[in-house]
């Protein structure tokens, strides 16, 4: 299935790939996937590695306005989601949007943020719309956040809600790049100033199409079946005090829709769910103690064992 925009969508890929991002290659993947089925992605690892940078490359090369948020440990909610305020002129209240109000949002450093603050962003997410001062405001379509999450270990750090994790649809890191990536970046500096002249490659037109594009790939009653049982397995594992959510579930199955189409499909292979399952399942186990396991590692071993639909 090769349609207009689908070609853009992949064109523009291409060239953060290769041009910008290099090495970055699944997240950016991931990223547009999430943005093409309305969820959101959560990027684990250290400072310094890009994940600001794959934003707003992401953010320019599809035409889309960005916001940021820098999470703190003293932010309030209304940094986020915009406030009231009192104008003379007028002699009212003018609402002021916050940075939530654009089409990519990074928040970065997420579990910086207090809790509640942290909660400010789940009827944005879920809902994509927000109620401040019990007015609700509509958020911009699309619309994709782009977290971003420090290892725990670090200082000043607190953990997301099980709640608030179930909101993305994706998490993923992004590693260190190739060697001889790593070494030209080095070499030449960030490639944070060329982002300045980067060109949209995509329209907003063409984006809202690619995701009508995507809803009407056809999912089979067997791989249906195949995303239930994978979803069950995670709730009987012996090690899981809570597996996978239907939420989760649904979001797999959207997922893999993406996944089908990028390949130029209008049906869901069992392929195009084990590609995007260990990023969707892995932030959703909730293990009965951690005990040095790798929630990601245990997804995959638990897609060994659930036997794959054949025709």
């Amino acid at each position: 299935m090769t349609t207009p925009s689908r070609t853009a969508i992949l064109g523009a890929i291409d060239t953060l790939c290769h041009q910008y991002l290099q090495g970055k290659a699944k997240a950016v993947r991931l990223a547009v996937i999430s943005l093409l089925t309305g969820g959101h992605m959560l990027l684990e690892d250290i400072p310094g590695l890009g994940k600001t940078t794959l934003a707003l490359a992401l953010a320019r090369s599809l035409g889309l306005s960005f916001g940021r948020v820098q999470c703190t440990s003293d932010l309030l909610p209304s940094d986020i989601t915009g406030l009231s305020v009192f104008e003379r002129q007028t002699d009212r209240f003018t609402f002021v949007p916050g940075p939530i109000f654009h089409q990519v949002v990074l928040v970065d450093e997420i579990n910086r943020a207090m809790p509640k603050t942290q909660s400010a962003l789940l009827e944005a997410m879920e809902e994509g719309r927000v109620t401040v001062e019990g007015t609700t405001h509509d958020l911009p379509t699309p619309f994709l956040v782009i977290a971003t999450q420090n290892p725990m270990e670090m200082t000043g750090t607190f953990p997301l809600p099980e709640s608030q994790l179930d909101r993305f649809l994706f998490t993923s890191g992004i590693g260190y790049p190739p060697a001889e990536v790593e070494t030209a970046i080095i070499r030449h500096g960030s490639l944070k100033h060329r982002l300045q002249d980067l060109e949209p490659v995509l329209t907003r037109e063409q984006i809202l199409e690619a995701m009508t594009e995507v809803r009407q790939v056809q999912l089979g009653e067997k791989v249906a079946d195949y995303i239930y049982r994978l979803v069950k397995a995670t709730r009987k594992h012996d090690r899981v005090q809570a597996g996978i959510s239907t939420r989760g579930g649904i979001g797999l199955a959207d997922a893999a829709r993406a996944q089908a189409w990028l390949e130029g499909r209008d049906f869901v292979q069992p392929d195009d769910v084990q590609a995007v399952a260990p990023g969707i399942g892995g932030h959703r186990l909730l293990l009965r103690e951690e005990g040095g396991l790798d929630r990601v590692d245990l997804m995959r071993s638990l897609m060994q064992q659930v036997p794959v639909p054949r025709d």
